[in-house]
């Protein structure tokens, strides 16, 4: 088979197949080959391995990570891709497909069997449209993921890896951290792909934390944070009247109590402090809605 990130073979493939582009599932397919060997090397990925690729276009990923011995679950929503994966698949028996909407399709079900077994990963290129949604229903399904490996929209990864106290920091890049390390593997400009995006990409890598930083309450940690951000130009004190639990005399005492100046702005705290803000509150109200 020719390398399918070969933009010629892309267009044979497709003019053969008869397929057209939809704009509503994101759908640029990888033609640089020195950017996807950084793909699959930030993936560390091996005959050890099982990985959940998401949007695998023509194959591309899903086939070179099958070269390396891995398992991979390739889930793709275009019905019409389906004949196309189906064949660029034939060689390769420890590739499995499955045509479903990888917002609905259940992770745990499909990767279950490997716990303990293998190293179970994630490698996806990611529909812009979905980023955000898609990387926590990742991050929330309860497996023992090893490392996430994710193209998304330049934008998006560096708010992602941002460090407090600067304009990208933000509720996601609490989040995300609050799970794993991530890390910034490669810019991608848009002519690495066919079609050409309107906007450049990056790969992010990210390392689940083997150990999660404490909070009494996970749900609420998330609430305070979307709420400490919410209007990025109020203090923290005022955003934080919007829990509507606590006064300001009573916010204000909590953050003195621990050495948290309310007048500062969320983007400024690390991680450590909206954990710390985050049991003190628990402390008070306990689990709230």
């Amino acid at each position: 088979m020719d390398n399918l990130y070969s933009a010629s073979k892309i267009k044979e493939i497709i003019n053969n197949n008869g397929f057209n582009f939809k704009k509503k599932f994101g759908q640029n397919f990888l033609i640089d080959k020195n950017i996807l060997d950084k793909i699959i090397n930030a993936t560390e990925a091996d005959g050890d391995s099982v990985v959940l690729e998401i949007g695998p276009g023509i194959g591309t990923l899903a086939v070179e990570l099958a070269k390396r011995g891995a398992t991979v679950y390739a889930i793709e929503i275009d019905s019409t891709l389906i004949p196309i994966l189906e064949k660029n698949f034939e060689l390769y028996p420890n590739i499995k497909l499955i045509h479903g909407d990888a917002l609905k399709v259940d992770y745990k079900e499909i990767l279950a069997p490997y716990i303990g077994e293998k190293k179970i990963k994630v490698a996806a290129n990611l529909p812009y449209y979905i980023t955000t949604p898609l990387i926590f229903k990742i991050l929330e399904t309860d497996l023992p993921w090893e490392s996430i490996t994710l193209m998304m929209q330049l934008e998006v990864a560096q708010r992602i890896c941002a460090k407090p106290g600067g304009k990208d920091y933000g509720s996601l890049t609490v989040a995300v951290n609050y799970y794993g390390k991530p890390t910034l593997i490669t810019k991608v400009p848009s002519q690495a792909f066919f079609p050409s995006p309107k906007v450049d990409s990056a790969v992010l890598n990210i390392k689940l934390n083997t150990e999660k930083i404490f909070v009494k309450d996970q749900q609420l940690f998330f609430k305070i944070i979307k709420t400490a951000f919410n209007q990025r130009r109020k203090t923290l004190l005022n955003n934080l009247l919007n829990l509507g639990k606590l006064n300001k005399e009573e916010l204000n005492n909590l953050l003195k109590s621990i050495n948290i100046d309310g007048s500062r702005r969320a983007e400024s705290l690390t991680i450590e402090e909206f954990a710390l803000l985050t049991n003190a509150i628990y402390n008070i109200l306990g689990n709230f809605e």
